[in-house]
C-alpha cells in the first residue's frame, strides 16, 4: 500500500512539471486584495483605485533582462490603458537576499529612472506572488472589477516576442484589455509566461 502511494505522489509530481500546473489562480478565479508597500513608501491595494474597472497586474522586477525588455511596453501598457480604467500594478516578487539588485532602495532607483507612470510595488514577504501562481518576472495577471471581486481573465506573457517589441505579432495583454473594454470574450486566455525565475 505503502509502496502504491508512493507511486502515485511521485506520477502527480511528474504531472505537475509537464504539465506546468500548480497552485495559485486560474482564468475565472476571484483575487484577493493585498496592501503591499509602493516605491513611495506608503501602502497600495486594488481597493484604493475606486473608479478602476479592472487591473493589469504585473510580477516584474530590476535586473532580470526580460523584465528590462518589457519595461517599455509596460509603461506604454499603462498610458493606454490606466485612463480607460485598467491601469497597470506592477510587482517586484523577488527576495532581495537572493538578489540584491530587487531590493526596495533599488527599485525606487529604477523607478525614477524609467519615469514609472503606475504604482511599484514590494512583495515583502514574499505573500503575494504565490497566491497569483506567478513564476517568472515578467508574469501578467488581467483582472476585471466585478460585484464578486476582482475577476482573473488572463495569465500570462505580455505579448508574443520578448527580444524584438518591433517584431511582435500578438498583444495579448493589449488585446485582452481591449476585449473587455468593449464587452467582447477574450480569444486567447492564458500564455506561457517567458522570464526569469522568481528569486524565493
Amino acid at each position: 500500500m505503502k509502496i502504491k502511494f508512493t507511486m502515485l505522489m511521485a506520477f502527480m509530481a511528474l504531472s505537475f512539471a509537464f504539465t506546468g500546473s500548480g497552485p495559485g489562480y486560474g482564468v475565472g478565479d476571484v483575487a484577493t486584495d493585498f496592501q503591499l508597500k509602493n516605491i513611495d513608501g506608503k501602502k497600495v491595494a486594488l481597493a484604493d483605485f475606486k473608479e478602476a474597472k479592472g487591473f493589469i497586474v504585473v510580477f516584474t522586477c530590476n535586473h532580470c533582462p526580460y523584465a528590462v525588455a518589457y519595461e517599455d511596453r509596460i509603461i506604454a501598457l499603462d498610458k493606454m490603458f490606466r485612463a480607460k480604467g485598467y491601469p497597470v500594478i506592477a510587482i517586484n516578487p523577488n527576495n532581495p537576499a537572493k538578489q540584491k539588485e530587487d531590493s526596495f532602495e533599488l527599485m525606487q532607483v529604477r523607478a525614477k529612472e524609467k519615469g514609472f507612470t503606475f504604482p511599484y510595488l514590494f512583495d515583502e514577504g514574499q505573500a503575494i506572488y504565490p497566491q497569483y501562481g506567478a513564476t517568472k518576472t515578467p508574469h501578467v495577471y488581467v483582472l476585471e472589477k466585478t460585484a464578486k471581486g476582482n475577476i482573473v481573465r488572463y495569465i500570462g506573457a505580455i505579448d508574443d516576442n520578448y527580444e524584438d517589441a518591433s517584431a511582435v505579432k500578438v498583444r495579448y495583454v493589449e488585446n485582452a484589455v481591449n476585449a473587455l473594454l468593449s464587452g467582447r470574450d477574450i480569444e486567447v486566455k492564458q500564455t506561457k509566461a517567458i522570464g526569469c525565475s522568481i528569486k524565493a
